[in-house]
């Protein structure tokens, strides 16, 4: 089964990394994936290219003018029929936009999509129009895959019960983790992790929703009890001054450390002592999976998936109200009591091998796909 993966891709996220670990794994069944990355044009290499050549995936680099482009995504279109592609699976709000208002093909080829989370916009802005769009576009679909049962509150009633729904968890190849996490760090964030015990990690998109301001507010209190401990948040985005300003304010500069855009998670969750989420609003993130495959302690917002992967608070802390006491209290209990954390770690572990993994998300992924062939 040929399948074309659509990706506009702003970094080696959630997302990106999960679509790498399902091509992955698809190709091991005798299946016949391809990634089409698109970007701007002038962009020279996209983070999710870098890491699929090194990793031998099949990828096709794609540049256009963004926005509602209708002639190129005809020849995506196009392209997608001379290569003989059998399904088309998007990722993101872009491609399920692009796909559903102007995909054509010559001959029936199913279009599906996987909704990775979602993110409500300020009412009337461009983004707002995009999710409108975007819920419109997706009810055109064959089958729309969530990646947990969360999610179906984020979408209309008539959809969220409509028999084109799937649920399938995200899942991670815990080899390649492993071996990722071993590799070494830029000079800069490794002299960081040097200085600072214990470390307090949080990783995604600087953006309003993964609540960065929050970890940055926690971590005060925390310093008053760990004048040593030290925070890094790994991930860019349009919050960035934003935190810089809070930094400053708090005159936590010294202790804190945003490096922008890194690519080896891993590597930085094996030198780190606690993986902090202080999101609002959530799908299943990749970066739990990963930590729970290096048995890095998690202190996370119950939002999304998160409370069935950490079992209710089994396999972490769990900080049901969005608090910054709340969430240094958390993050103190897990200094304070590492046997407890530990044996939290291993749980999750032994959860993440029985469950999220790669294998098992491509078989799930590989039913879906014969039943939309069959619509």
């Amino acid at each position: 089964m040929k399948v074309l993966h659509l990706i506009d891709s702003g970094g080696l996220y959630g997302a990106e990394q999960m679509l790498l670990a399902l091509v992955n794994a698809q190709l091991s069944m005798g299946m016949e994936p391809i990634i089409l990355s698109v970007g701007d044009l002038g962009i020279v290499e996209k983070p999710i290219e870098r890491e699929a050549e090194r990793l031998g995936l099949p990828i096709k680099v794609w540049r256009m003018v963004p926005g509602l482009n209708r002639q190129e995504t005809s020849k995506i279109c196009d392209w997608a029929e001379q290569w003989g592609v059998d399904l088309v699976h998007s990722h993101g709000y872009k491609f399920n936009i692009l796909m559903g208002l102007f995909g054509r093909f010559r001959k029936p080829i199913p279009v599906i999509t996987t909704l990775h989370g979602y993110v409500h916009a300020p009412i009337f802005t461009r983004m707002w129009v995009y999710e409108v769009l975007d819920r419109l576009a997706i009810s055109r679909m064959k089958k729309v895959v969530l990646v947990g049962d969360a999610m179906k509150k984020e979408l209309p009633g008539n959809l969220a019960s409509s028999k084109k729904i799937s649920i399938i968890r995200n899942g991670i190849s815990i080899d390649e983790i492993m071996t990722r996490s071993r590799r070494d760090l830029p000079k800069d964030v490794h002299q960081f992790l040097q200085q600072h015990n214990p470390v307090i990690l949080g990783v995604g998109r600087l953006s309003r929703e993964k609540g960065f301001d929050l970890l940055v507010s926690a971590f005060r209190e925390i310093l008053a009890d760990y004048p040593r401990a030290g925070l890094l948040i790994a991930g860019e985005g349009t919050r960035r001054s934003e935190l810089e300003a809070l930094v400053n304010e708090y005159n936590i500069s010294g202790q804190t450390l945003m490096p922008g855009y890194c690519e080896n998670i891993p590597a930085l969750m094996a030198r780190s002592s606690v993986l902090v989420i202080s999101s609002s609003t959530e799908g299943l993130p990749i970066t739990l999976l990963e930590a729970l495959a290096v048995q890095l302690p998690v202190v996370s917002t119950s939002v999304g998936e998160i409370p069935y992967v950490l079992a209710g608070g089994a396999h972490g802390v769990l900080v049901e109200k969005v608090l910054e006491s709340r969430l240094a209290n958390a993050v103190k209990g897990v200094f304070e009591d590492p046997e407890s954390a530990r044996d939290r770690t291993e749980g999750g572990f032994k959860m993440l091998c029985d469950e999220f993994s790669a294998s098992a998300m491509a078989c799930q992924y590989l039913k879906v796909y014969e039943q939309a062939l069959m619509l």
